[in-house]
């Protein structure tokens, strides 16, 4: 029996990609829910797309009468979504008008950065609490066999916050000895492909259901970071370390939201030489959990080696 259709918001996307090939792959008839129905989807050619068991529809997550529409033309069972800016409800009326329209089951690609009890989570940890918002409105509108969250860590494509720096050949960085967890999108789109075509049951025996914490296969310091991706585009990178204050001031000129450098160059700083989100057994299992979701699990070499675009080059 084939799986039911799947639609994708945010196909154009890293990890809205692979959830959109990967789903396919497993048999979903896949749609693919763009605000743009004329970009192009990255790993599929406009062949494969018409070859394929693709529908394009025009949709918006931040409007749900669109939502709508997309779910009651196409009858999509299961669906594919990420947090979007802009909503003045966390999502709650975007969730109502997939489960209305005929929507069964969800994949939210949420963050590492929810751990705990989420009702509990306060706003002034931002990105965790913008995150549990999403996945309490899920689980209050889907309930607990309805939706499972993904909580991947450090995404690879962060590399392009120094794009500029490695093409120059000095990276300029706080802390550089600490360590990410540096996790591939094209893994987690896997994942979350995966995910929807089985629906609940594939988290079956786990000791969490709804959600499935995610980290890269390893630990790798920023300074080796830096050097692996001037490998890649063959640069010989100088990395010169630089206090928190002008590492922060770096990553927002770069266009990183000041809410997201600030805590993250400051939870560098910590004795163990890794962000303090590692702590505890949070990275032995996120990256367990890769291994078991995803089969197939790209190294930090591998990935920088195939996404060199990422570095403007």
């Amino acid at each position: 029996m084939s799986p039911p259709t799947t639609i994708i918001f945010g196909p154009t996307g890293h990890v809205g990609s692979a959830a959109a090939i990967t789903a396919h792959e497993l048999g979903a008839k896949v749609v693919l829910a763009l605000r743009d129905t004329q970009k192009p989807i990255p790993g599929l050619t406009t062949d494969q797309e018409k070859s394929g068991n693709f529908e394009r529809v025009q949709a918006d997550l931040t409007k749900p009468e669109t939502i709508e529409a997309a779910v009651r033309t196409t009858s999509a069972k299961h669906a594919f979504i990420y947090l979007a800016n802009g909503s003045s409800d966390h999502m709650r009326g975007t969730i109502e008008a997939l489960k209305n329209s005929g929507v069964e089951f969800v994949v939210f690609l949420s963050s590492f950065s929810v751990q705990g009890d989420i009702r509990s989570l306060e706003p002034t940890t931002l990105i965790p609490y913008l995150h549990a918002q999403v996945e309490i409105n899920l689980e209050d509108v889907f309930g607990k066999d309805g939706y499972v969250a993904l909580r991947p860590a450090f995404f690879n494509t962060n590399a392009r916050w120094w794009a500029s720096m490695l093409r120059e050949g000095e990276v300029r960085i706080a802390y550089p000895n600490s360590a990410f967890d540096w996790i591939s999108p094209g893994d987690i789109g896997r994942i979350a492909g995966t995910v929807l075509s089985q629906g609940i049951e594939a988290t079956s025996g786990a000791k969490e259901r709804n959600f499935i914490a995610l980290c890269g296969p390893k630990l790798v310091s920023q300074r080796d970071a830096m050097g692996i991706f001037g490998r890649a585009i063959g640069k010989d990178v100088k990395v010169t370390e630089v206090d928190e204050e002008e590492g922060t001031k770096i990553l927002v000129e770069r266009g990183v939201p000041e809410f997201v450098a600030g805590p993250l160059v400051k939870s560098l700083g910590t004795p163990g030489g890794r962000s303090s989100m590692y702590e505890g057994e949070g990275y032995a299992e996120g990256s367990l959990n890769l291994k078991k979701y995803a089969g197939q699990v790209t190294s930090l070499e591998e990935w920088a080696v195939a996404n060199k675009e990422i570095f403007g080059v």
